[in-house]
């Protein structure tokens, strides 16, 4: 029987797993999740094949990855890891988004929640506290996280850029000063 939502399609509910498979997954899952910042633990009953494929392409495209996993594995794979925060929202069929760019995750999510009610955030994990579906909602607000160094940078920049044009206009004070005195003698 092959798992219609699985990453790899290597596990699913109903699908039969050897323990070494499962070890395997664990491992993985534990890899990843240790170098992941934050995560989203969503509740995907109802949600079709394509729907599936879709919401895996949009967390692609924001540098997320998407697990469907049983909850025994996740719980496993959780272990000294930041996800342990979100061990209780394994319950149920659950997706489990995870990555580096909690914003990029969290507007994906959000978007694809919006257009499919089968999808439901039940809460995840950022910098290994737990945070509920609100907070995501919360997050997913922020501009991108491109965004918010381009206006860190501009913030930055703008005292120096002030310092220099102040230091550009006293030669050219200096000079209009010495043309007004130049223009005031040849006129007298």
């Amino acid at each position: 029987m092959e798992c219609k939502f699985s990453c790899a399609g290597r596990i699913c509910k109903g699908v039969e797993v050897n323990k070494q498979d499962k070890q395997s997954i664990v491992e993985e899952l534990h890899a990843a999740w240790s170098e992941s910042s934050a995560g989203v633990v969503a509740q995907y009953r109802g949600l079709t094949v394509t729907e599936m494929g879709s919401l895996r392409r949009d967390l692609n495209q924001a540098g997320v990855s998407l697990q469907v996993v049983k909850n025994t594995l996740a719980r496993r794979a959780a272990e000294d890891t930041g996800f342990k925060a979100a061990e209780e929202l394994f319950t149920g069929p659950v997706a489990i988004a995870y990555g580096t760019d909690p914003v990029g995750m969290a507007k994906a999510m959000s978007d694809f929640a919006k257009d499919h009610e089968a999808l439901e955030i039940r809460g995840g994990v950022l910098d290994g506290k737990s945070i509920d579906a609100a907070e995501i909602k919360a997050l997913a607000s922020l501009p991108s996280r491109d965004v918010l160094l381009a206006k860190m940078l501009g913030s930055m920049q703008s005292p120096i850029s002030g310092f220099v044009r102040t230091l550009n206009e006293i030669p050219g004070s200096f000079v209009r000063v010495l043309a007004a005195v130049r223009d005031q003698k040849e006129a007298a």
